[in-house]
């Protein structure tokens, strides 16, 4: 695997292999914050609505379950990569629905993580179930650990409770944020390059990285996708490196950061 980076400028990088190799490469203790939105694992089947019609949930080979005692394994595996790479007092999110989530948050309490949130990321654009059989799934979950639980992570309460967050109808201005956001999925403009099939919103991720980094701050995404974390994080003075085993993906995540930069949000 070649060890450089696959697109580096300044604070933004990201690099092309499997997170589990990648993530080694990085100094111990590095890293303030991880942001990851592992595969899903629910490539095998099912429907989901797109644009009023039936369409098919295929995301891809990297999305596929492989069987459920594989799928944690992969999950824990990856995750104790992040852990090496975090510095003591950094934390961990990790977005997922119910078909990934509750392996993860199995895998962060074994390997040492004190669970801090779990956050309910309400969708009010969610496409409606077309079986007539569920309800309809109109949110993912968010995990947040921090590594050690004697040690003081980050939390910008301030940020959170007087920031400015007009996506979100459920949070009253000068009120303490509560763990349910409401935040609309990623609008057209912020895929204008291409899409990612689960791509998410800046929003979301403005309010994470706000919330639980700093200024220069080390944020890594394992599986950055289009890179929204980072186009995020950059924005917000942070540093960041995303990885991909996918080189289309990167290749989204690069015409994004030109673009981001273009407009002159550097």
């Amino acid at each position: 695997m070649n060890s450089s980076p696959y697109f580096s400028d300044g604070s933004f990088e990201l690099r092309l292999g499997d997170c589990r190799e990648l993530l080694p490469r990085l100094p111990e203790g590095s890293v303030d914050m991880v942001f990851a939105d592992p595969p899903y694992n629910l490539s095998n089947g099912g429907f989901t609505c797109k644009s009023g019609k039936r369409a098919p949930v295929d995301k891809g080979s990297w999305d596929e379950s492989r069987g459920v005692e594989e799928d944690f394994s992969f999950q824990k595996e990856w995750i104790s990569a992040c852990r090496r790479v975090l510095k003591e007092d950094g934390t961990i999110w990790i977005s997922g629905t119910y078909h990934s989530i509750y392996a993860c948050g199995f895998a962060l309490q074994l390997l040492g993580f004190q669970v801090l949130n779990d956050i309910c990321w309400f969708k009010p654009n969610a496409p409606p179930n077309l079986s007539g059989r569920y309800f309809t799934a109109s949110h993912e979950t968010l995990i947040w650990a921090r590594k050690n639980a004697n040690e003081r992570h980050t939390f910008n309460y301030d940020e959170t409770k007087n920031g400015e967050w007009p996506e979100d109808t459920l949070k009253k201005p000068g009120r303490q944020m509560r763990s349910v956001w409401s935040i609309p999925s990623p609008r057209g403009d912020e895929k204008r390059h291409g899409k990612h099939p689960t791509q998410k919103p800046c929003a979301l991720l403005k309010r994470v990285i706000l919330s639980s980094s700093n200024p220069s701050d080390l944020v890594v995404d394992p599986f950055t996708g289009s890179s929204t974390t980072g186009l995020v994080a950059c924005s917000l003075g942070r540093r960041f490196i995303g990885m991909d085993t996918e080189r289309d993906f990167l290749d989204l995540s690069v015409a994004r950061y030109r673009d981001m930069v273009g407009a002159g949000f550097r």
